[in-house]
């Protein structure tokens, strides 16, 4: 089955950007070092989580780089200003995010804010940002999220609860290493819900009212690569063939989200991240089904080359649909029930006017999602 072309005269224009130099290998982390020397940083600084801070010897760099290695898995505010304040203090020519998609996503900011004049709130929405003030490299150490190849960077609002999303070609990185074997490290339950955090990506990039042709491609394969390498790799966390394919399929996610970007499927798990801290590809798994199911009637084929691609049985009907993706999920080991994780059915409402309100998602999700049908998918996941 070939997926339905969408007419030339319908084709949302679209412009793919990618970093400067995508340095893809096992082996390869110690390029990063490389890159510094040639390019002549002396003061880089490295933003990552406290495991990950651990072994920044791994990136070869020169002298004795600065590190922050207090990244949190969700991080807010207060955890991007302890970082700004660092570097706003040593004023380091070269940030390198080194971790999951948290810590790229703050390394983004730490680049451009700094001695810019903006704050945080003046650069949300897309291309606030002035200027980027160090060069950029991110090395992700999970296949998920794919922010290394990405233009956005996300952080919570306490206040509201909400994330707030900066979009700009500022912060595209210089380089990009992904080297799997950064990844054989990770537990089984991370890498199951990482993996299908990617595969999200190409999901809804691939069903979205703005999907495109050349986002398609990436988006399919990047499904197929999940479906036959995620549960390998959680069986066995050594499988260094699966983590490359994982790797690969997190990186052509994030090829998907600059130009095209996800639609319900986030939308809807944001609260779980916002409210109850739950992981971000935790909370995009138990969500998958219900939104793919949703989204059947209004992309019956892509439905099925979906399913196909993820080695279930082909279908475009609803609770076909949703009964193979739970059966994918499943499959990993995830638990999929959300009050099984905490989430009180009480929260479910403001959930629902929440994720109701992110209109950059909502508003390019194929079929339309009013707030009680978000409602019933919590139930429905509940």
């Amino acid at each position: 089955m070939n997926a339905p072309l969408t007419p030339l005269s319908l084709l949302v224009p679209i412009d793919i950007q990618r970093p400067a130099t995508v340095s893809f290998g096992a082996g390869l982390v110690s390029q990063v070092g490389r890159f510094a020397r040639e390019r002549g940083f002396q003061r880089p600084l490295v933003v990552a989580d406290a495991f990950n801070a651990g072994r920044v010897g791994l990136l070869d760099l020169p002298g004795t780089p600065l590190v922050f290695g207090e990244v949190k898995p969700e991080p807010d505010i207060p955890n991007l200003e302890r970082l700004l304040a660092l570097a706003e203090a040593e004023q380091p020519d070269l940030i390198i995010g080194f971790g999951g998609g948290s810590a790229m996503d703050l390394a983004k900011l730490a680049a451009v804010l700094p001695g810019s004049g903006q704050t945080l709130h003046e650069v949300v929405g897309p291309e606030k940002v002035l200027r980027r003030g160090a060069g950029l490299v991110q090395v992700p150490t999970t296949a998920g999220t794919g922010s290394e190849a990405g233009t956005r960077s996300l952080v919570t609002d306490p206040a509201t609860q909400n994330k707030l999303a900066v979009q700009s070609r500022c912060m595209l990185a210089d380089l990009a290493v992904v080297d799997p074997d950064l990844t054989l490290t990770v537990p089984a339950a991370v890498t199951a819900a990482t993996g299908v955090d990617a595969m999200a990506h190409c999901v809804e990039a691939f069903t979205s009212r703005r999907a495109h042709p050349l986002i398609d491609l990436y988006a399919l394969e990047g499904i197929r690569l999940v479906g036959r390498f995620l549960a390998r790799a959680v069986r066995d966390g050594s499988d260094r063939e699966a983590r490359a394919g994982l790797a690969l399929a997190s990186l052509y996610g994030g090829y998907c989200l600059g130009p095209v970007n996800t639609t319900s499927g986030h939308a809807v798990a944001y609260p779980l991240g916002t409210r109850h801290h739950m992981a971000h590809g935790l909370a995009c798994a138990i969500i998958f089904p219900h939104t793919l199911a949703f989204n059947a009637p209004a992309a019956p084929e892509k439905t099925a080359l979906i399913l196909a691609a993820l080695g279930q049985p082909a279908s475009q009907e609803p609770a076909a649909v949703r009964a193979a993706a739970l059966s994918f999920c499943t499959g990993l080991g995830i638990e999929m029930r959300l009050t099984a994780h905490g989430v009180p059915q009480a929260d479910f409402a403001a959930m629902a006017s929440e994720a109701h309100a992110i209109r950059r998602l909502l508003d390019n999700n194929p079929r339309d999602l009013t707030r009680a049908d978000i409602l019933s998918i919590y139930h429905a996941a509940a």
